[in-house]
C-alpha cells in the first residue's frame, strides 16, 4: 500500500485519539483547530468535544499531581533559588486554600493567561481537596472547551474564503497570533501586584 493513502487512512481512524493528544499536550490552539475541523465536517462535536474535554482534564490532573507529589520536595531543595521559603509557603497556602475555587475557575475560564500550568502544580501542592479540583476543572474544561471550539467553527467560515493555497498558512498564522496574544496577557498580568 501506497505510503500517503495508508497515512490518510490512519489519521482517518486516529482523529479523535490525535485530537486527545493534542488537547493533554497543547489544549487551547488545538480546541480552536479541532473547531475548525467540525466546520469543515471533518470531524462529528461530540466525539470531538469529548476528546478535547479529556485531554484538557487529564492534562490539569497530570499537573495537579506533580504538585501534590514534588511540589514541597522541590521548594525545599530549591526554593531559595527564587526567594520561596517555608514560611512563604505557608502564607500562601492560607490564602489559596480560602481562595482556591474562584482562582482555579478563573484560571480554567481564561486559560491560566499563560499561568495555568504554576497554579495548577500549586493546587497540587497545597493539597486542595482532589475531588473539589477535578469537579472544579471539568465545569470550566467543559464551557473553555465549548467556546473555543465554536470560535474555531466560526473561524473556519472565515476559512472557505481564503484561497486553498493559503489556508494551512492562515490558519498556522491565527494560531501564532492567538498565542502571542494569550502570552503578552499573561506577562503583563505577572507583573501586576495582584
Amino acid at each position: 500500500m501506497p505510503l500517503l493513502p495508508s497515512l490518510i487512512t490512519f489519521l482517518e481512524g486516529s482523529k479523535y485519539f490525535l485530537i486527545f493528544t493534542g488537547c493533554y499536550i497543547e489544549g487551547p490552539a488545538v480546541m480552536i483547530a479541532t473547531g475548525v475541523l467540525w466546520h469543515l465536517d471533518i470531524v462529528s462535536f461530540w466525539p470531538a468535544y469529548v476528546a478535547l474535554l479529556l485531554g484538557d482534564l487529564l492534562a490539569d490532573i497530570m499537573w495537579y499531581l506533580i504538585g501534590y507529589h514534588a511540589g514541597r520536595p522541590f521548594i525545599a531543595r530549591y526554593g531559595h533559588w527564587f526567594n520561596l521559603t517555608t514560611s512563604t509557603i505557608d502564607k500562601a497556602e492560607h490564602h489559596f486554600h480560602r481562595h482556591h475555587t474562584k482562582i482555579l475557575a478563573f484560571s480554567k475560564l481564561t486559560m491560566g493567561f499563560g499561568l495555568a500550568v504554576p497554579l495548577l502544580t500549586v493546587a497540587g501542592m497545597l493539597h486542595v481537596r482532589f475531588s473539589r479540583f477535578v469537579t472544579i476543572n471539568a465545569i470550566g474544561g467543559a464551557i473553555i472547551v465549548l467556546v473555543t471550539m465554536i470560535v474555531g467553527y466560526y473561524f473556519g467560515n472565515v476559512l472557505a474564503t481564503i484561497p486553498e493555497n493559503f489556508r494551512i498558512a492562515a490558519i498556522a498564522a491565527a494560531a501564532l497570533i492567538f498565542l502571542l496574544v494569550i502570552r503578552t496577557v499573561s506577562k503583563k498580568l505577572a507583573t501586576l501586584d495582584l
